[in-house]
C-alpha cells in the first residue's frame, strides 16, 4: 500500500480462520545501503487495526487468541461469588475451631482466596480492554501476582505434608502408628523447592511479555517449569504410593488415594494441557491452557477441601507432619496429644 497521503484506510477481505497478519513500515531509504544521503527526520505515524468480530463489529478489540476469556473470567467470578455466598459461613465456623485440620484449611482458603484475586483482577482488565483497546496494564500485572502468590501457598502446602508424611514413614518402623513429628528435613525441602519454583515463575514473567498467567512455554524458564512440576508429581506419587501399599487401614488408605488424586491433579494439569494445546491452532493454545488450568486447579481444591473438611476421617489419620502445619502438644500430658 503506497502511502502518498497523510491519511488512509484499507479494508481486507474477510478471511475465512484466523491468521497472524504482520505489518511494517517502509520508506524509500529501508532497502538502501547507502545511508550518506539519510538525513532525514523519523516520521511519526499512527496505526489502528480494527478487528471486526463475527458479527461484523469493527470495536471488538479481542484478537482470535483473546476471544472469550472476557465472559469465562466474568463466569468464574459469578461462581466464587455464589460459592462464597453458600459456604463462606460454615468454613470460617470450620476454621474458628481449630484442631487438626485448622492450619491446612487457613492455607487453602488462602490460596483460593489469591486465585479469586487474579480472577477478578484479570475480569477487571478485560472489561476495559474491550472498551479501548489498552486496558489496566496495573490489574493485569496484579493477577500474575495474586496467581503466583497462590501456586506458592498451594506448593508449600502439598510438599509440606507429602515429605512430612514420607520422612515421617520413613524413619518409624511400619508396626508402631504414625504420630505427630516434627521433620526439619521436610521444611527444608519444601522451602528450597518453593524457592526455585518462585526463581523460575519470575523468570518465565520476565521472559514473557504476555498479559497471562499461563503461557505455551516457549522460553527456557516455561519449560524448565513443566519438567519440575512433572518431577514433583513423579516424586510424590511414588511417595504415596509406598504409603498406601504398606497401609493396612482401608479408612487411611482412601485417605492417602484421595490426596494423591488432588495432589497430583494440581502438578500434572500444566504440563498435560502444554502437551495437548499443541494439537490446538497457535492462537487457541493459550486460551486452552488458561481455562483448562484455572478448572483443573479448582476441582483440585475442592478435593483437597472435601477431605480435610471430613472430620471423622481426618481424626483417622495422624501421620501429618507438624513442620509447617503445627499442632500444640501440652508439655504436662507426654502421652496425650491436645489439639
Amino acid at each position: 500500500m503506497t502511502m502518498n497521503q497523510t491519511e488512509h484506510n484499507l479494508t481486507v477481505s474477510q478471511i475465512p480462520y484466523p491468521q497472524s497478519w504482520h505489518v511494517f513500515y517502509a520508506d524509500k531509504y529501508t532497502c538502501k545501503d547507502d545511508n550518506e544521503n539519510y538525513q532525514v527526520e523519523d516520521i511519526a505515524f499512527e496505526m489502528m487495526l480494527l478487528n471486526p468480530d463475527a458479527e461484523g463489529n469493527p470495536l471488538d478489540h479481542f484478537s482470535a487468541g483473546e476471544s472469550g476469556l472476557h465472559e469465562f473470567f466474568f463466569l468464574l467470578v459469578l461462581v466464587y461469588f455464589v460459592i462464597a455466598c453458600i459456604y463462606a459461613q460454615s468454613l470460617w465456623q470450620a476454621i474458628k475451631k481449630g484442631g487438626p485440620m485448622h492450619m491446612i484449611l487457613k492455607v487453602l482458603t488462602t490460596a483460593l482466596l489469591l486465585q479469586a484475586g487474579s480472577a477478578l483482577a484479570n475480569y477487571i482488565h478485560f472489561s476495559s480492554y474491550s472498551k479501548d483497546g489498552i486496558g489496566i496494564p496495573f490489574m493485569g500485572s496484579l493477577a500474575e501476582f495474586f496467581d503466583i502468590a497462590s501456586q506458592i501457598q498451594m506448593l508449600y502446602l502439598l510438599l509440606s505434608l507429602c515429605m512430612g508424611w514420607t520422612i515421617v514413614r520413613m524413619k518409624k518402623s511400619q508396626s508402631r502408628p504414625l504420630q505427630w513429628d516434627s521433620t526439619p528435613a521436610s521444611t527444608g525441602i519444601a522451602v528450597f523447592i518453593v524457592i526455585t519454583q518462585s526463581i523460575l515463575l519470575l523468570w518465565e514473567q520476565f521472559e514473557d511479555t504476555s498479559p497471562h498467567s499461563y503461557h505455551s512455554h516457549h522460553n527456557l524458564a516455561g519449560i524448565l517449569l513443566i519438567i519440575l512440576r512433572i518431577c514433583l508429581a513423579l516424586s510424590l506419587g511414588c511417595g504415596l504410593y509406598q504409603i498406601i501399599t504398606v497401609e493396612r487401614s482401608t479408612l487411611k488408605r482412601e485417605f492417602y488415594i484421595t490426596f494423591a488424586k488432588g495432589c497430583i491433579l494440581w502438578f500434572l494439569c500444566h504440563p498435560g494441557l502444554a502437551c495437548i494445546s499443541v494439537m490446538f491452532n497457535d492462537y487457541q493454545r493459550d486460551k486452552v491452557i488458561i481455562i483448562g488450568v484455572i478448572l483443573c486447579q479448582s476441582v483440585s481444591m475442592v478435593i483437597l477441601y472435601r477431605l480435610f473438611l471430613s472430620h471423622s476421617l481426618y481424626w483417622e489419620v495422624s501421620s501429618l507432619s507438624s513442620v509447617t502445619l503445627p499442632l500444640t502438644i501440652s508439655s504436662g500430658h507426654k502421652s496425650r496429644p491436645h489439639f
